[in-house]
């Protein structure tokens, strides 16, 4: 059984998946969401280069919490695979340049856990268009931002969504969980 490419992305209840700036300083982490969980069941992230450049070998501040220091570092413990127009060596990541669909379907097909696509927007807006996710977790979080990177843009068809499972957490953050129909 092939691997899955899994969405999990905090959303805005009006839509956005960051602020007019870029901003996400509205997502909220509660204990109750276990986030190592999923972490657990994934060995290999997906990023866009801009978001590979701002948080792929992000480190929290030494003062930073226990809980938070883990994360990152089970972020870090997965494969990295970067998509980019650049060609670009890093020993922490392999960097993809071209056949977006081939190298996905390639990744699904080895052996291991499910694939998170972390983003950033442009790409998550590709693996939409190609029909390449297979999973979406998405956590609506309880604020309007008004403005800013919608997460469903520039669609040319519909999606048919089942839901599968929801999630409601302390915060007042929903999860909803969604396979392509």
């Amino acid at each position: 059984m092939a691997k899955k490419v899994i969405l999990d992305l905090a959303v805005s209840l009006d839509g956005f998946i960051e602020g007019p700036n870029g901003e996400i300083d509205w997502c909220i982490m509660d204990d109750d969401m276990d986030f190592d969980g999923f972490l657990a069941g994934i060995d290999t992230i997906f990023y866009g280069r801009v978001s590979y450049d701002a948080w792929g070998n992000y480190q929290p501040a030494a003062d930073a919490s226990e809980a938070e220091q883990s994360l990152w570092k089970a972020v870090h413990e997965k494969k990295k695979y970067v998509f980019s127009g650049q060609n670009r060596e890093d020993e922490k990541a392999t960097f993809i340049q071209s056949d977006i669909a081939a190298a996905v379907s390639s990744v699904k097909n080895g052996e291991g856990k499910d694939i998170w696509l972390y983003g950033g927007a442009s790409l998550i807006k590709t693996f939409i268009r190609e029909g390449l996710i297979d999973r979406y977790r998405i956590s609506v979080h309880p604020v309007v931002l008004g403005a800013g990177k919608p997460l469903f843009e520039d669609l040319k068809d519909r999606i048919a969504l089942k839901l599968i499972q929801t999630n409601v957490f302390k915060s007042g953050v929903v999860q909803l969980i969604y396979e392509p129909q």
